[in-house]
């Protein structure tokens, strides 16, 4: 299983290495930025599971990132700032970080909130039916779909398609598997069906189409599948 991904944004080398030292320890992946603008761009390039975001950063402060990031993602978020005031943490708090901790700290403390907001993420999603990827976000509890930051409409059948086929992606589904799946085995309509909504899927999909591919694979079906550039 691939190591979990944890993004830090600090100016402050020694304590971003400090922080990485103690993660790739306990065997996460390590990324990181030096300041806001980078930070968002790499969250977005490459999807962590979870973000330990300095306050007082360059270019853009850790409140802006924090309120970017979540416009298009639930993933955690551990704020880590020298400020201490009741005022920071509450506002952290509302922007929608999970956890908040005070310069000077002690990186063992560090790393075991991250194990629990893991955990905690973990658990409260393991029934929804999100789907968070880099510049592709699919959430089936609110009918969002997200390509690049921009929320593109979709009808019920088409969205269902996408993330039933971006849920299982490197799959080779027939079209009768994937009428069964999403409308059903009542459905009285023709085979060709898949075929209209495929080719509007390819049209919405195409600003990523280096990222993300629905492949045709003649005379068998269909399958979503994950370029390099992902």
């Amino acid at each position: 299983m691939a190591s979990k991904k944890i993004l830090v944004v600090e100016d402050d080398y020694n304590i971003y290495d400090l922080i990485s030292i103690y993660l790739k320890k306990e065997g996460y992946a390590v990324l990181g930025a030096a300041d806001g603008e980078k930070g968002l761009a790499v969250f977005k390039e490459d999807a962590p599971d979870l973000v330990v975001l300095d306050l007082m950063l360059p270019k853009m402060d850790g409140w802006d990132v924090c309120r970017e990031i979540k416009k298009i993602s639930d993933i955690p978020i551990i704020m880590l700032t020298a400020k201490g005031e009741t005022f920071d943490k509450v506002l952290g708090l509302k922007l929608g970080a999970d956890d908040y901790m005070v310069k000077p700290f002690d990186p063992k403390e560090l790393i075991a909130r991250i194990d629990a907001v893991l955990r905690r993420y973990q658990k409260g999603t393991s029934s929804t039916r999100q789907i968070i990827l880099p510049n592709l976000v699919i959430d089936m509890e609110r009918y969002i779909v997200k390509i690049q930051n921009d929320t593109i409409e979709l009808p019920p059948k088409e969205m269902e398609l996408l993330y039933f086929l971006v849920k299982n992606q490197n799959r080779v589904f027939t079209r009768e598997q994937l009428i069964e799946s999403i409308w059903g085995y009542d459905f009285d309509g023709e085979l060709r069906t898949i075929d209209v909504h495929i080719k509007r899927l390819r049209e919405k999909l195409r600003p990523l189409e280096k990222q993300y591919k629905i492949k045709t694979l003649w005379g068998v079906g269909y399958k979503f599948e994950v370029g390099k550039d992902a």
